[in-house]
């Protein structure tokens, strides 16, 4: 069914939420797992265009994506890290795409109103914009 899921993490408590039900589905199906955290502060934003050193955010997500990559393998899954800086929906959009992912695995927050306009963009163009299914979990707001 599904070969490779790309798992968004966004580094915070919503990730404890999306794991263990992407890495169900990924033992049922076999799937490797790709996982993808976009670093998104002014530096990631500007670091290709300034050519800016990293950020300490920036290291953080690293060190955080590596720790989380480190302990779905030692549940015995195939898994693989990618860190990303800019904007969250098109780099999910494009690395789902350049990795071949058949899956998109991602939480939603549930937020109302003014903070669906903020925090709601990169689930709505991901899911208007993705060619592949979306598996959403929903976790409380942080």
């Amino acid at each position: 069914m599904f070969k490779k899921i790309l798992v968004a993490l966004d580094h915070s408590k919503a990730d404890r939420v999306l794991l263990p039900k992407v890495l169900e589905l990924a033992r049922l199906t076999n799937a490797q797992l790709l996982l993808l955290h976009v670093s998104t502060g002014w530096a990631a934003q500007w670091q290709k265009d300034l050519n800016l050193s990293d950020s300490p955010e920036m290291k953080e997500d690293r060190e955080y994506l590596q720790s989380v990559e480190a302990e779905v393998r030692r549940q015995g899954m195939t898994a693989s890290a990618h860190h990303a800086t800019g904007n969250p929906a098109q780099e999910i959009l494009k690395i789902a795409r350049a990795e071949s992912c058949d899956l998109i695995a991602m939480t939603t927050h549930g937020h109302r109103f003014l903070s669906d306009l903020i925090y709601g963009t990169t689930i709505t163009k991901v899911r208007h914009e993705a060619e592949i299914p979306i598996f959403l979990v929903k976790a409380s707001p942080d």
